[in-house]
């Protein structure tokens, strides 16, 4: 059977979690040449993610450098990712999601014909501003894919609605489904001291659009929501980037039963995500993840890309203010009929198989 080359392309932590299920599931069909390509948009982040699923790049571009402009990473990528298709010469490329690697990983793919494979495809917020630069990202890497795997019928009536031709529209699922299975079955340590006798509030902050007061007023909140429940303890994996690390330390340091540690590896922050009580993030992950573990997600945001989880019940949109984030945090951990409303176990994002679609649907396209 002859066999085609497939390009998978990562930046980010997030990117490698939902394409490694998808790279593995790949190198076990006879018909298909697997070229990981890592531009190393975020260097630690996604080098650990990568480990733990034992897959090991065969090309690192390396472009993480200190306090990096979006323009400069853009550059680099361009140059960067352009060189490797000159060298690879491959007959796909596959990218997931909405970050600056997938935007220019599709414009190079249209420079060169060719075909772009767009995993996760179809999310959208329907603001250019919010989040940034991810919904522009997302929409140029969805003009120029030649197939969209959209995770939920949502995101394929959305690309419908685009002028999308219907025939290049998968809906598989999320993969990032995929992944957690089977990561959560491996039940790895936390490795972090946390009492078992109290309720563990989990958070992560990280998006552009709040840094500075929206920042400062989760802050805030979280400490009042630690101060006024005596059995309650938060967790906050706080993100490298100093606008996070500026708030988190300077407003939260110091208290017994705030832990702010640093970056958790997948792993241990799956395990954290079992451990808690209830999760408050403006991450689009955890959005799709939390449910499926049974656990509430409030979402630090005016507006998500994800509204399945929102529908279903399982997931509040939340907003950066003070008095919303208390008022609704507060609420869940007083009320266990509230409680028990939103902790269904329910994935509106997949059932885990995504990644057997994604390769069914390569195959039926391309061989």
């Amino acid at each position: 059977m002859a066999q085609i080359t497939i390009a998978c392309i990562i930046g980010t932590r997030p990117e490698g979690i939902k394409m490694a299920p998808v790279i593995l599931a790949l190198r076990r069909q006879p018909w298909a040449r697997v070229v990981v390509v890592l531009t190393a948009q975020h260097r630690e982040l996604a080098d650990e993610v990568l480990a733990l699923f034992d897959i090991e790049p065969d090309h690192d571009l390396n472009l993480m450098q200190p306090n990096q402009t979006l323009a400069a990473l853009t550059a680099r990528a361009v140059t960067g990712l352009d060189g490797v298709m000159e060298t690879l010469r491959p007959d796909l490329v596959m990218a997931q999601g909405d970050t600056t690697t997938v935007m220019v990983s599709a414009l190079v793919c249209f420079y060169r014909r060719i075909p772009f494979l767009h995993v996760e495809a179809g999310l959208r917020s329907h603001d250019l501003q919010s989040p940034f630069p991810e919904e522009f990202n997302r929409v140029v890497a969805g003009r120029l894919a030649h197939l969209h795997f959209a995770p939920t019928e949502t995101a394929r009536r959305q690309l419908l609605s685009e002028g999308v031709a219907d025939d290049t529209v998968v809906m598989t699922g999320n993969t990032v489904i995929d992944a957690l299975h089977q990561v959560a079955a491996m039940d790895l340590p936390l490795n972090h001291a946390l009492d078992p006798a109290r309720r563990l509030i989990l958070v992560t902050v990280h998006r552009r659009e709040n840094f500075g007061e929206p920042i400062d007023n989760i802050c805030r909140a979280f400490l009042h929501l630690v101060d006024a429940n005596p059995d309650v303890e938060l967790m906050w994996p706080v993100h490298p980037n100093p606008n996070v690390t500026r708030a988190a330390y300077g407003l939260l340091s110091g208290h017994s039963r705030i832990h702010l540690v640093p970056p958790l590896r997948y792993s241990a922050f799956v395990t954290a995500m079992k451990r808690a009580t209830l999760i408050l993030s403006d991450s689009g992950g955890v959005q799709e993840e939390a449910p499926a573990l049974a656990k509430p997600v409030l979402v630090l945001r005016r507006e998500t890309e994800r509204p399945d989880a929102i529908d279903a019940g399982v997931a509040r949109l939340i907003g950066t203010e003070y008095d919303a984030i208390v008022r609704e945090a507060q609420s869940l951990l007083d009320d266990p009929d509230l409680y028990r409303s939103m902790a269904k176990g329910l994935s509106p994002y997949g059932d885990g198989r995504a990644s057997g679609r994604i390769v069914d649907a390569i195959r039926s396209r391309y061989l």
